[in-house]
C-alpha cells in the first residue's frame, strides 16, 4: 500500500470499502462482511486515485480552430468522451483551470457520464489582449456588450476595471466555480499577448480575491515572470499556475507568503509544437528553458508544489497526461511525485473550502476517506513509469 502521504509502502495491508469510503485500513486480514466483493491485491500496489491539478476538461483535446466554429453540442460530447479516458489513465480527480465544465461534471456526478471528480473554475477571467482574449483582430474593438465565441462557451470571460472583474467573478461563482482562475500574464496559447507582459492592475486582481474569499473560496492565476507572480501575491492569490520564468526572490516570496505552486513539466521532451505558429512555438521553447530552474527553486525553498498536466487543444497530447507525471522522476525520487499527485494536490483542492463539491479526503487511502484508488501491476514507487 502507498497511502499517498508516507514515502515508504506498507505490505499485507487489508483496505475495507463501504459506500464509496474507506471504511477500515489494516495491516491484517479483515473479515469480509456478508456480500462482500473481495480483490485480492497480490504483487500490485493499491495507491490513491491520481489528481491533476491543472486540467482543461473542455478545452484538452480539440484544437482551437474547431473550439471556435463547432456547435457547443459538440464540444460537450468530446469533452465526454475524453472525461472516460481520463479516468481510465488513472486520473481520478482534475482541478479544472478553465472552461465551460459545469455541465459535464454534473453528468460525472450522476452517473450519466464516466469520468473523475471535476473542481470547476468556470470561465478564466482574462483582460482586453489578455491571455483568455481569443478574439480576430477585426473583431475590434468590442461592439457594445457583444461577446466573443470564448466567452458565449464559456471557456473564457473578457473584463477590465475592478467593477468589470468583479462582476465576471461572481458570475464563475454563481454557475458553481469551486475556485476563481485569472490570467495574470502572457500565454503560450494565445496569438498576441507575448510571455513577459503583465495582466490586470493590482486592483483587478484584488477584486477577483475578495469576491472569491467572500464566497469561501480563493484565485488562482495563470502567471509566469517575477512581476507578475508578485503582484498576485500581494494581492492575496494562493495558487500560483507556471510560475517558469521565476526567479529565486519570488520564490522565496511565494514560500514566505504561504502560497501553494501548481507547476507543469513543460520540456522539450513532452512537445509537440509542429502544429503550432512560430510565434507560439517561440513561446513555448522559452518554457522549456525555465522549468528546470522551477523546480530546483521551489525544491531549495520548499514551497509546497503540487503537479499538474496543462494539456491544451490537442486529443493526440492527452494520452501523454501519465508520462508528464512519470517525467517528475528528473526531480523527484517516485514516492515523492506519487505524493504531488494525490495527497499534496488534495491539499490544494482543499483550498475551496466550503466550495469543495466533494466533502471529505481525497489523494490518500486512510479510513473515512474517499475510496478513489487504484490497483496497479507491479510497485509504482520503486517505478514510476507505471503511471505513464
Amino acid at each position: 500500500l502507498f497511502d499517498g502521504i508516507n514515502l515508504t509502502t506498507r505490505e499485507g495491508v487489508s483496505v475495507l470499502v463501504q459506500d464509496g469510503m474507506i471504511a477500515e485500513v489494516s495491516d491484517g486480514q479483515i473479515t469480509p462482511p456478508e456480500g462482500a466483493v473481495v480483490i485480492e491485491g497480490g504483487g500490485r500496489t493499491l495507491m490513491p486515485g491520481l489528481i491533476d491539478a491543472h486540467w482543461h476538461t473542455m478545452l484538452a483535446s480539440l484544437p482551437i480552430p474547431v473550439m471556435m466554429t463547432a456547435d457547443a453540442g459538440d464540444i460537450h460530447f468530446a469533452a465526454a468522451t475524453q472525461a472516460t479516458r481520463t479516468l481510465m489513465r488513472g486520473f481520478t480527480t482534475v482541478r479544472d483551470a478553465g472552461g465551460p465544465s459545469f455541465p459535464l461534471k454534473r453528468a460525472i456526478d450522476s452517473g450519466a457520464v464516466v469520468g473523475p471528480r471535476i473542481y470547476p473554475s468556470g470561465a478564466m477571467i482574462s483582460q482586453t489582449s489578455g491571455h483568455g482574449d481569443f478574439r480576430n483582430l477585426w473583431e475590434l474593438p468590442r461592439a457594445g456588450g457583444a461577446l466573443q465565441r470564448g466567452e458565449v462557451l464559456g471557456a473564457a470571460r473578457v473584463a477590465d476595471g475592478r467593477d468589470g472583474v468583479l462582476q465576471a467573478t461572481r458570475e464563475q461563482l454563481m454557475l458553481g466555480a469551486s475556485q476563481i482562475k485569472i490570467v495574470a500574464g502572457g500565454g503560450a496559447s494565445s496569438y498576441y499577448d507575448p510571455l513577459d507582459v503583465t495582466q490586470f492592475l493590482p486592483e483587478e486582481i484584488e477584486a477577483a480575491v475578495l469576491a472569491a474569499e467572500d464566497w469561501g473560496t480563493y484565485g488562482i492565476a495563470h502567471v509566469y515572470t517575477p512581476k507578475g507572480i508578485q503582484r498576485c501575491l500581494k494581492a492575496g492569490v494562493k495558487s500560483i499556475e507556471h510560475g517558469q520564468l521565476t526567479d529565486e526572490d519570488t520564490v522565496k516570496m511565494m514560500a514566505d507568503m504561504g502560497a501553494v505552486w501548481s507547476l507543469q513539466p513543460f520540456v522539450k521532451e513532452l512537445s509537440d509544437t509542429s502544429a503550432l505558429a512560430p510565434a507560439q512555438a517561440a513561446k513555448v521553447s522559452q518554457l522549456w528553458d525555465g522549468t528546470d530552474t522551477a523546480y530546483l527553486l521551489a525544491i531549495k525553498h520548499g514551497v509546497p508544489t503540487g503537479w499538474g498536466s496543462d494539456i491544451l487543444f490537442d486529443a493526440k497530447a492527452t494520452e501523454r497526461q501519465g508520462a508528464m507525471l512519470a517525467y517528475l522522476k528528473r526531480w523527484y525520487t517516485p514516492a515523492q511525485a506519487l505524493k504531488q499527485a494525490t495527497a499534496d494536490n488534495a491539499f490544494i483542492l482543499n483550498l475551496s473550502g466550503p466550495r469543495n463539491p466533494y466533502p471529505g479526503a481525497l489523494g490518500v487511502i486512510q479510513t473515512g476517506a474517499h475510496a478513489d484508488m487504484l490497483l496497479v501491476e507491479g510497485n509504482s514507487v520503486d517505478n514510476l513509469d507505471l503511471v505513464a
